[in-house]
């Protein structure tokens, strides 16, 4: 199975996430809450959404070792 695109879709939410939390360790602004009410539905996803991402994206650093060793 292809997962180019799952890659990409969760690379994508987890850059969200981190410019949502720089936002917010630098200027105490949560785009997130501002956009989707704060810890509303909508947010509590979003939220949720990035944080398997990037418990999916553990799994690149397996991968990316894979790549190193067909070299």
């Amino acid at each position: 199975m292809n997962s180019k695109w799952l890659d990409y879709t969760t690379l994508t939410l987890v850059i969200i996430g981190a410019v949502n939390w720089g936002l917010v360790g630098f200027f105490e602004f949560d785009l997130v809450a501002f956009l989707f009410g704060n810890l509303g539905w909508i947010s509590r996803i979003i939220y949720a959404l990035v944080g398997l991402s990037g418990l999916y994206l553990l799994s690149l650093y397996g991968r990316i070792a894979a790549l190193g060793d067909e070299h």
